[in-house]
């Protein structure tokens, strides 16, 4: 049997963008699971009342339920052991986490003010309202006047990404010579990107375009074939 995921969706059910999802979309992929991922959206707290919050990813594999991308990764490396490690480690898991950090305070309060207006146009028009109230009252203004557009986030992320882009250039992923969740971590900051917007944030020269081309290519093109407004 499959395991079962909540995954924040779109005005179009086929359109996913959660950067927490996307995580364990990758995770999942990696260890070679089934999953059969539930569109859902921020009206729909009952489907996952289960989970005990009211955010995704939400897996439920078997009797067991799990929230939290982390806490899901964590699951994943313990329950299925016999499969290919997500952190391997103590110093796998160290570097995971500095890449959930760095995605989670450096690339994302750039990425979201870039694509917050684009997030707003992307989501079923039911959640539109709990959107705006809930994004407004955490930046203290309204989307439009936090918004900003391409060119600024391309210059403030540039000096942003430097530590990631010194280390793409002298390796192909995060985690070394393969993919592991250090990548998936920050990956899924881009598929948020990709899942709403035609911004393009990254220059075609940039090693993290390099990187970020290589990541859509994994697991035959799990991510590059996924329905996206961006390219």
């Amino acid at each position: 049997m499959s395991i079962r995921m909540y995954d924040l969706a779109g005005a179009d059910p086929a359109v996913r963008f959660s950067p927490y999802c996307w995580r364990i979309r990758m995770a999942l992929a990696h260890k070679g699971l089934t999953v059969e991922t539930i569109p859902w959206r921020f009206s729909d707290k009952s489907a996952i009342a289960v989970s005990g919050q009211g955010a995704v990813p939400v897996i439920r594999d078997g009797e067991t339920v799990v929230h939290d991308s982390w806490a899901i990764a964590e699951y994943l490396d313990d329950r299925y052991v016999d499969r290919p490690a997500l952190m391997d480690g103590a110093q796998g898991k160290a570097l995971a986490n500095f890449a959930r950090h760095f995605s989670q305070t450096v690339f994302a309060p750039i990425a979201f003010k870039a694509v917050m207006l684009d997030i707003y146009n992307a989501i079923d028009a039911g959640d539109r309202d709990y959107f705006r109230q809930s994004r407004e009252a955490r930046v203290g203004k309204t989307l439009e006047a936090f918004a900003i557009g391409e060119d600024e986030a391309r210059a403030l992320l540039k000096p942003a990404l430097a530590p990631l882009r010194a280390l793409l250039q002298e390796q192909a992923f995060v985690n070394g010579d393969a993919p592991a969740f250090a990548d998936y971590c920050l990956f899924g900051g881009f598929m948020w990107v990709r899942g709403v917007s035609r911004k393009q944030l990254l220059a075609e020269d940039d090693p993290v375009y390099a990187w970020r081309e290589r990541m859509l290519d994994l697991f035959e093109g799990l991510a590059r074939k996924a329905p996206a407004v961006g390219a």
